[in-house]
């Protein structure tokens, strides 16, 4: 559909730089997510005091997401294309447990987890994988009529508004935003008529204007971010707090483990605003090392795609560039928000923040994209999936 030219030959059976590549970003995630979280650990009650509780947890979800991708990996695409609106569908499902009191867990205000007993599930990272295969299995069935607005687009943005509706009443204003992308981006590139996309996106900035000027706290955290100074204590306290961080660190950081901002300053240090530590402690080479990573990755996910297309295998075209773009978006808006050139949104970075959800789903979106890479490996044999 978007290629035809016969893609170079590729050798080995995996793409053992994207292999190292992920289990580098784990790696930096495990060590600065014990760093940053050690004096919480140390200072609240619920942990016991014990200083490796985070770094223990943190490194359970690790090896879970990792037994996850394995398994995942053994799943051959064109199974991932069959069950594709039955996953979209149970994530739907999800969203709506989440928001039933005493099945859904309330912290700060949102109710967005699960408890399981053992750990917090949090559909919205599911969500978002399951997002990605819905939209490309959409698209794929639909591209005879991608520039058909009634029968092309009105489908699939009947969905995602109800998926959009869910998220936005937990709230997980992040989680939308992601999705949102995630849907339009693999929409666009299916083949979605320009002028509908043009349309579609100045309806999108007119539907987040909206959404931020009709919610007091949205509206507090533009204010907050336009100029966190006015109000350092208050709503501008924790971007400040991670501009300092930014600040201390210099070039080469304070070195591992001297981060202050990390001593009860930093809400969130190990989790949203964990590359606010990684820049106190690591410095601007340290922030630009993860973001040259999470290129590469980006880069890698465009490339898997791009192989697909030129094999005409365009579901898994769609899903790779689907992977590429949510880890794209979601890495971005979380950097963006840790330098201060977004407004505060809690979004994780991915592979590296504290969170069982969010690791296991990244490690399974990575498992997917190895499987396409290999399918091709594999006809490039002689064999057919």
């Amino acid at each position: 559909m978007l290629y035809t030219a016969r893609p170079p030959k590729p050798t080995g059976e995996l793409d053992f730089a994207l292999v190292w590549l992920i289990f580098g970003l784990l790696g930096i995630g495990l060590v600065m997510v014990y760093s940053a979280s050690i004096a919480i650990a140390e200072g609240s009650r619920m942990t016991g005091h014990h200083g490796y509780y985070f770094l223990l947890r943190q490194t359970v979800f690790v090896l879970a997401a990792l037994v996850a991708g394995a398994m995942v990996f053994q799943v051959p695409m064109r199974t991932w294309q069959q069950v594709a609106p039955y996953l979209f569908m149970a994530g739907l499902v999800l969203l709506v447990v989440v928001l039933i009191p005493g099945l859904g867990k309330e912290v700060n205000g949102s109710r967005r987890w699960i408890s399981l007993g053992f750990a917090n599930l949090q559909p919205s990272e599911l969500m978002k994988f399951f997002a990605v295969l819905y939209a490309a299995d959409y698209t794929t069935r639909k591209a005879a009529v991608m520039h058909d607005f009634k029968k092309g687009f009105m489908p699939m943005a009947a969905v995602m508004l109800l998926s959009g509706a869910l998220l936005l009443h937990e709230p997980d204003f992040g989680a939308f935003v992601v999705i949102t992308g995630i849907a339009v981006g693999i929409l666009f590139l299916g083949g979605l008529n320009w002028k509908v996309f043009a349309a579609l996106l100045s309806v999108l900035l007119v539907g987040f204007v909206t959404l931020i000027l009709t919610s007091p706290y949205r509206l507090q955290r533009i204010l907050g971010f336009l100029d966190p100074w006015a109000d350092p204590y208050g709503k501008g306290y924790q971007l400040s707090h991670s501009l300092i961080a930014f600040g201390r660190g210099e070039w080469f950081g304070l070195g591992l483990g001297g981060s202050v901002e990390k001593l009860f300053y930093l809400p969130e240090a190990h989790t949203d605003f964990l590359l606010a530590v990684i820049a106190e402690e690591l410095g601007f080479a340290g922030v630009a090392a993860v973001l040259a990573m999470f290129v590469v990755l980006v880069g890698k996910a465009f490339l898997i795609g791009r192989h697909a297309a030129r094999l005409e295998r365009n579901f898994c075209a769609l899903v790779a560039m689907g992977i590429a773009i949510w880890f794209g978006v979601q890495a971005g808006i979380n950097m963006g928000v840790n330098m201060g050139l977004l407004p505060t949104k809690g979004l994780t970075l991915p592979f590296l923040s504290f969170g069982g959800s969010g690791i296991v789903a990244n490690c399974i979106a990575v498992a997917v994209l190895l499987r396409i890479d290999w399918e091709h490996r594999q006809m490039m044999r002689g064999k057919t999936f």
